[in-house]
């Protein structure tokens, strides 16, 4: 057995000419790659016989071993990181990803209300101006909701849009608390951002 070293999904582990993929990994045009978070390892070919090398070379597998990680459940009151699902003049749709600092081990739905995006001047406020479709969103769940989503709220100033790409598909900057700016078109955009954290 070798070091372990933690690895995410798609991180290149080797190459098939050198490694067998074992479980957690898969194989593409040649090289191997994680399928799961985990640990990184490798395994050298059992003792076999002299007669059994000199037909197939056998090399050593490469896997991802799972760590011991716990699996979020949304609770009220706890922080979380979602992407905006779509958008409509009441509320916005959102997937679910993580809880806290734990990932889902499958997304929850959630819906932010249009009177729960800010905590002033709330008849004022236009989704269109707040989220778009694919915004990574951080917030904060604020009921169980219906059946199908949890109510979340980003009226706190460290919620609200994390990430965002521009119309013309670049990341963008936070500028201001209602303003992102793409680095390369100087196009701003609005939304409501999330205060960053230090």
């Amino acid at each position: 057995m070798s070091s372990a070293v933690v690895v995410t999904p798609g991180r290149r582990l080797g190459l098939t000419q050198e490694y067998e993929p074992g479980s957690g990994t898969y194989a593409r045009n040649g090289m191997i790659y994680a399928s799961i978070l985990g640990l990184r390892k490798t395994k050298q070919p059992s003792e076999t016989s002299q007669d059994d090398l000199s037909q197939t070379q056998e090399k050593p597998t490469i896997y991802v071993e799972r760590r011991n990680t716990k699996y979020a459940i949304p609770v009220i009151g706890s922080e979380v990181l979602a992407r905006v699902v779509r958008i409509n003049p009441r509320a916005a749709s959102v997937a679910i990803m993580m809880v806290d600092s734990a990932p889902c081990q499958e997304e929850f739905q959630g819906v932010v209300r249009v009177q729960d995006i800010r905590a002033t001047e709330k008849d004022l406020v236009q989704m269109i101006s707040s989220f778009r479709p694919g915004d990574i969103i951080r917030a904060e769940i604020i009921s169980l909701g219906d059946q199908r989503s949890y109510y979340l709220s980003t009226t706190k100033n460290e919620h609200g849009v994390v990430f965002a790409q521009s119309d013309a598909g670049n990341s963008m900057i936070p500028i201001s608390w209602e303003e992102m700016q793409d680095p390369k078109t100087q196009a701003v955009e609005k939304r409501k951002c999330a205060k960053p954290m230090v």
